[in-house]
């Protein structure tokens, strides 16, 4: 049975990949980071919890890592932890590129000293390419990247680094190019879920607005389900790469909303309000990936479409709200 060892186990990404890994019969093992509230802190994985083999590590700390490793061998690696939210990045600028940046040559350094057969997956983001469009509106694996925050400054870094392993070391890293994904699961300070649960609350008159930022914000967005199929497959590959993981079909935050909002048979210009606090300090306009090699190299394809998708982030909190009575 193959170990795979989830560093952000309990993120979104890491919830769906231990799911799809222990269908396949994978030892699961994932890392999390300690944090005072122990009740909310595997809430994603609650349900797979007494499958997997979890253990408290810290990404800028090298010596939780080889301790992990060193305890572990697993046979693949899949790097998901991060401080992944754009906005937040440009508050806590220090600490993400820590978290983002640092963290992967963390990992790399611990994996080259104690387990350098491993394969890596290393999530890598479109936010990379910043405002940077090939001539016919997609990004891919040559387009030049210009990240436009922090965060996306980090995941250079950390693409990079992942390159640098793989040809100064031999070792078998992989960075998969992921494009926005969502699910049930995403957190609600994340556009697609927050326009979701907050239209849900609308609708059963929990409250009466909804506040906003870049309506014309154009994003691929995927599901996080199909995505993860898209890590595991890489690294099923014979030989270490660079992929774009994405639709192929962007939609603007406004067709979101319309979207969501006429589901619940809302008006959405009865309800939407836009705050300056929502807007980057540079905005990121358009994303649209081109996904050819990874679908030439393992024959990956997205199953859920972006509405199917929304219906279930919409039903999710329908059930929740009707569960909670609250």
């Amino acid at each position: 049975m193959k170990k795979a060892l989830i560093t952000g186990i309990n993120g979104q990404d890491g919830s769906y990949l231990a799911e799809l890994l222990l269908e396949k019969g994978y030892v699961v093992h994932g890392i999390l980071k300690r944090n005072s509230v122990a009740e909310t802190q595997t809430t994603r994985i609650e349900h797979i919890r007494r499958d997997l083999n979890l253990a408290y590590g810290d990404m800028t700390d090298l010596s939780s890592l080889i301790y992990v490793l060193k305890e572990v061998q697993p046979e693949e690696v899949y790097n998901l932890a991060a401080q992944s939210h754009v906005k937040i990045s440009f508050d806590q600028p220090i600490y993400t590129a820590q978290a983002t940046g640092v963290s992967t040559m963390n990992l790399l350094e611990a994996i080259r000293l104690i387990k350098p057969d491993v394969r890596v997956y290393q999530a890598s983001s479109s936010e990379m390419f910043g405002n940077t469009v090939d001539e016919d509106g997609y990004q891919r694996e040559t387009t030049p990247m210009n990240p436009v925050s922090p965060y996306g400054c980090s995941k250079v870094f950390s693409y990079h680094l992942a390159r640098n392993y793989r040809n100064a070391y031999g070792i078998f890293v992989s960075n998969g190019i992921l494009f926005n994904h969502e699910s049930p699961r995403r957190g609600s300070n994340f556009v697609t879920n927050k326009v979701c649960k907050e239209a849900v609350r609308i609708k059963i008159g929990k409250t009466d607005s909804l506040a906003l930022g870049n309506l014309d914000a154009s994003r691929d967005w995927g599901h996080a389900r199909d995505y993860v199929k898209a890590m595991w497959m890489i690294l099923q590959l014979e030989r270490p790469d660079d992929y774009v993981c994405a639709t192929g079909v962007s939609h603007t935050v406004r067709d979101l909303v319309n979207y969501v909002f006429e589901k619940l048979d809302l008006d959405p210009e009865s309800h939407i309000t836009i705050d300056e606090r929502y807007f980057r300090p540079e905005e990121l306009d358009h994303l649209k990936g081109d996904s050819s090699k990874l679908k030439k190299a393992c024959g990956w394809e997205p199953k859920i479409t972006f509405e199917e998708m929304l219906d279930e982030m919409i039903e999710h909190w329908l059930d929740h709200y009707s569960e909670s009575g609250q």
